[in-house]
């Protein structure tokens, strides 16, 4: 039995991997601030013997004992981290000093959540690690962006110079139960939308593209990524590299949920990329690891889930 820290634990992503963790037979401590997480999404597990849950926020120094951490705390949707963006980057920055310093003490691998948001709006099709992006370091995006890359460069720093054993995913758009409903992601904005019978909103001409993974196929990444030997730390892209516009999109969510909403179309944001595509052959490779879960599959267990949770 090893002993697991995830930061950022009742959230979305998080919250699903303490559920894995312990189904493999793993001591899980939970820590979050609840700033996006929700006590919800781990509540069932609270009575669980080999569950811990911490309040705390990760720009403050920690002291457990761990033997793997997974650094999942910070704000992932644009709506959220936006919303305070020098708190954002403190999340990214002192979450990584501060999670790092532990691993360092105590001898624990730990794995860096960071993003494809790294590639910024990308030059490149699709984007494979070598790519070092195309991000605008003062737009409005840049809290999360900059954050990340900065938090990937300190974890490099820290394997270099003192040897702590990382490993660092670089996540796509994933998506599942336990969303946000109010988190502004282009998912469970279309089904939220749709559910209710509102205007699906789509900034944008509606042709640029994305890629989506469920969060199950995410979850089975992150744990084969902290499993790979020690001379491996990444980064490594997770994401499903199924293509689809968004405008497409919008129209699968209202052919499944039986929705009479009509789309409309808003200005695209600033900075916000056109094309996202993850190329994953260094996952197959090095992890044995592809997404599994078909769009039609996940999105139908998520709509079920915003049906029965919607207020």
């Amino acid at each position: 039995m090893k002993r697991i820290l995830v930061t950022g634990g009742a959230g979305f992503i998080g919250s699903h991997l303490c559920e894995r963790l312990l189904d493999l037979g793993n001591e899980v401590i939970c820590l979050d601030n609840y700033f996006t997480g929700s006590k919800m999404n781990i509540i069932h597990l609270i009575n669980n013997p080999y569950f811990e849950l911490i309040r705390h926020d990760v720009t403050m120094p920690l002291f457990v004992e761990t033997d793997e951490i997974y650094n999942l705390a910070c704000p992932a949707s644009p709506v959220h981290y936006q919303y305070n963006g020098i708190k954002t980057i403190k999340t990214s920055v002192m979450g990584a000093i501060n999670t790092l310093g532990l691993a360092k003490r105590t001898k624990s691998k730990i794995l860096q959540a960071s993003t494809s948001e790294v590639y910024g709006d990308p030059e490149v099709h699709p984007q494979n690690e070598a790519y070092w992006g195309n991000v605008n370091t003062l737009g409005s995006r840049a809290c999360y962006d900059e954050g990340k890359r900065c938090a990937e460069t300190l974890f490099m720093n820290y394997h270099n110079q003192n040897k702590v054993r990382i490993k660092i995913a670089r996540i796509f758009n994933t998506y599942g139960p336990k969303m946000n409903s109010n988190d502004g992601r282009v998912v469970s904005n279309f089904i939220v939308q749709a559910i209710k019978g509102k205007n699906i909103t789509i900034y944008g001409d509606g042709s640029h593209t994305r890629s989506f993974q469920y969060i199950d196929d995410l979850v089975d990444g992150l744990i084969k990524l902290m499993d790979t030997p020690d001379s491996f730390t990444g980064p490594v892209n997770l994401g499903n590299p199924a293509e689809i516009t968004i405008s497409a999109l919008a129209a699968m969510i209202i052919r499944m949920t039986g929705s009479k909403s009509k789309i409309v179309y808003l200005p695209l944001p600033e900075d916000d990329p056109k094309q996202r595509k993850p190329d994953i052959s260094l996952a197959k490779k090095e992890l044995g690891w592809s997404p599994k879960v078909d769009a039609e599959t996940g999105l139908a267990k998520t709509i079920e889930y915003f049906r029965k949770n919607l207020k």
